[in-house]
């Protein structure tokens, strides 16, 4: 059988024996480039262990009842340094220490992290939002991390605004 460019398909696998050999390699090659190359992670580690105790603490707040109340102080406290625990301990009022307002935002993400002091404190942006039919908004927070017994805990939250 001759094809439209003039030459038999059965001369073209004579001419190349080894083209299953050489499609195989190219396609394990594609499969090794896509599988075996990865974004490396640029973040300090410090940040990258802060950041999940951090987020871990966010969305445990947002989870339950976000208001000021010894009962709800309780159940955070395995994220809080003891001096924190002890300073929120006196405060009253309806205002939420760890969002810094009282009007409950619906949503919240860590941003970038900043190493204070390597291997005992780092600062996070946390960004908060609040998206409903008539109103969509985002405020900025810090919140600092140190690192106490081989674990992160959240040692002071300040507003941005």
């Amino acid at each position: 059988m001759i094809s439209d460019f003039g030459f038999r398909i059965s001369d073209f696998w004579k001419a190349v024996p080894d083209v299953r050999t050489t499609a195989l390699f190219c396609l394990f090659t594609f499969a090794f480039l896509l599988g075996g190359c990865s974004i490396p992670n640029l973040e300090n580690p410090d940040c990258s262990a802060a950041r999940n105790r951090v987020k871990h603490f966010y969305s445990f707040h947002f989870g339950n009842d976000m208001r000021p109340s010894a009962e709800n102080l309780k159940l955070r406290a395995e994220y809080l340094t003891p001096e924190l625990k002890a300073k929120l301990e006196k405060q009253e009022g309806p205002v939420d220490y760890f969002t810094a307002t009282d009007d409950y935002p619906k949503a919240f993400r860590a941003g970038k992290c900043e190493v204070i002091e390597p291997g005992k404190r780092v600062r996070f942006q946390i960004l908060l939002f609040w998206k409903t039919e008539t109103r969509s908004e985002e405020r900025e927070i810090s919140v600092d991390a140190v690192k106490q017994n081989d674990g992160w805990l959240i040692d002071q939250v300040e507003s941005k605004n």
